[in-house]
């Protein structure tokens, strides 16, 4: 069921039985492309209210998210995610099957999430070697989670 109130973009494509509450938005314009890339979200998803999903991105089945949830473009999530309330997913991430992300998570451009990880509320993740640097997006790498990590409530 998707709500009237959502905004599904024409570049999406669902999956079945899918949920999409109010005002979330689906396939988001990406700054500086000409067209809209293809969004694909497996079966089963619920997607709260107020959460955006920008274009690009390939979601697998049994995908939830909470209220206020952002996924950046170009992300790559696989099967039976959860991603909490008021987190944030930056572009070009990868996440694996049965990932768990709480609420208020912020996880950056490039990062790396392997199958089963656990990442607390309030963890904030960082890639920025030289945070305030002039050249700090050349020197940008991701932060791998390995395979059945937890990252624990508060942690930086």
């Amino acid at each position: 069921m998707i709500s009237e109130r959502a905004a599904v973009h024409e570049n999406v494509e669902m999956g079945k039985e899918c949920i999409v509450e109010d005002f979330a938005v689906i396939g988001a314009p990406v700054m500086g492309e000409e067209t809209n890339p293809r969004t694909i979200i497996g079966d089963g998803a619920v997607i709260r209210s107020h959460t955006v999903i920008y274009a690009g991105n390939v979601i697998g089945r049994g995908f939830r998210t909470g209220n206020k949830t952002n996924i950046r473009e170009f992300n790559r999530i696989g099967d039976d995610v959860s991603i909490g309330t008021l987190s944030v997913v930056e572009h070009h991430v990868t996440i694996g099957n049965g990932v768990r992300i709480h609420s208020q998570a912020f996880i950056p451009e490039f990062s790396r999430l392997e199958d089963g990880c656990w990442i607390g509320p309030n963890v904030v993740l960082t890639n920025a070697r030289y945070p305030n640097s002039p050249r700090t997006k050349e020197h940008l790498e991701g932060v791998v989670v390995g395979r059945g990590a937890v990252v624990g409530a508060n942690a930086t």
